[in-house]
């Protein structure tokens, strides 16, 4: 076990050439540099965070849920009927034309009354708008607050306004009160997300999201280890900025203010541009590849933060293409014609018999933006 820490923890990897770990013991008490026993702090404050979540869903968004008129539960439930439960239960819960065309012989039902049975069950098995509604008001508050939090902290920092700050003197940089507390609530935060997402709704970008956290976890608590913890805020304040403001779109569409929800969906995409094509690479990635090229040198995990960083801004790319793609769509069409992350399928009657359309947009319609389908593309925070 020894082996394994001090292959794990070599100085070589971690640190400028010439620095050692016992370098960076505290100079003077009360006045210390970042050190990875701080991290194991993140894991009780994860706990705390769930069972606040807990009392704020229960409490407050399931309350501002009802004064929107969004109750709990799903809408019109499939008819009590024993063969197709038993069907439904055992076999197949989408049943294809062959299935249909013999449960419809068998009930002697229309093709199209089977096919709606099958759909409407499905759906009473999918959270309600009521439940989306304040998971979506949970994130909302969390990503408001730390953004606000994260705003203040860095307007009073010297890094903000001359970044080669993140550089001078390091690793020799003095952890502050207020940057340790802004990384230690957002790695709780995300450490929450790992375990709740077990628990809260289940959508077709399931793991993906859970490897999107976990690697939210790895980054952060990475550049906290070896004290890149300024650079670091830069970058989550960076990714903040436009997470609140999908979450209030989600909110809008959930509580049926369309115009609202497309007007905000709107300054979400243009503050992601902004943030992910032009802040984060000439703000952060210049100052991570150049300025620190300049001040402090190259060594093996400033190599690797960087390439990570790059990877990070390939995906930015990415997202800020497919969520162009949306806006183009929505701007043509008026509407975006399906939605690959829906929770509820559609019960309109108007499409063709026996279509295997998929889910068409968490309002039951295509007429609206398919805000949660935007979430698949922002990935926050790092």
């Amino acid at each position: 076990m020894a082996a394994l820490s001090a292959w794990f923890w070599n100085e070589r990897f971690w640190l400028p050439y010439n620095v050692t770990w016992a370098d960076l013991t505290d100079p003077a008490p009360g006045v210390e540099y970042p050190k990875a026993g701080h991290l194991l702090t993140a894991m009780p404050l994860a706990l705390g965070i769930f069972f606040v979540r807990i009392l704020f869903e229960r409490f407050v968004a399931s309350t501002c849920a009802q004064s929107l008129h969004i109750q709990p539960g799903v809408g019109r439930r499939a008819q009590p009927n024993a063969v197709l439960e038993k069907v439904y239960a055992s076999i197949t819960k989408s049943p294809d034309s062959r299935h249909l065309d013999g449960l419809s012989k068998q009930l002697d039902w229309d093709m199209r009354k089977v096919q709606r049975w099958f759909r409407q069950r499905r759906n009473q098995d999918k959270p309600s708008t009521h439940t989306k509604f304040c998971e979506s008001m949970w994130r909302f508050t969390f990503y408001l607050c730390i953004f606000i939090y994260g705003l203040c902290f860095l307007w009073q920092s010297p890094w903000t306004w001359d970044t080669r700050h993140c550089w001078y003197g390091y690793p020799y940089q003095l952890l502050t009160p207020g940057l340790y507390h802004y990384y230690m609530a957002e790695l709780s935060f995300y450490s929450s997300l790992m375990f709740t997402q077990f628990t809260d709704i289940k959508r077709k970008d399931f793991f993906i999201m859970f490897v999107h956290h976990l690697a939210t976890v790895g980054l952060i608590s990475f550049s906290y280890v070896n004290n890149m913890a300024r650079v670091g805020s830069l970058v989550m304040c960076v990714h903040d900025a436009s997470d609140f403001l999908l979450e209030a779109a989600k909110l809008a569409n959930y509580a049926k203010y369309q115009r609202l929800c497309d007007f905000l969906f709107i300054v979400f995409s243009v503050a992601f541009f902004i943030t992910r094509l032009l802040i984060y690479p000439i703000w952060v990635l210049n100052s991570t590849l150049f300025e620190s090229w300049a001040i402090v040198g190259p060594y093996p995990s400033w190599w690797l933060f960087n390439f990570l960083l790059l990877v990070l801004q390939a995906l930015h790319v990415i997202w800020c293409c497919l969520i162009a793609r949306i806006a183009v769509k929505a701007a043509l069409r008026g509407r975006v014609s399906k939605d690959v992350r829906s929770d509820i399928e559609s019960s309109s009657d108007e499409g063709p018999p026996l279509s295997t359309e998929g889910p068409q947009g968490e309002n039951g319609t295509n007429g609206h933006y398919t805000v949660a389908k935007a979430r698949l593309f922002n990935h926050s925070s790092w």
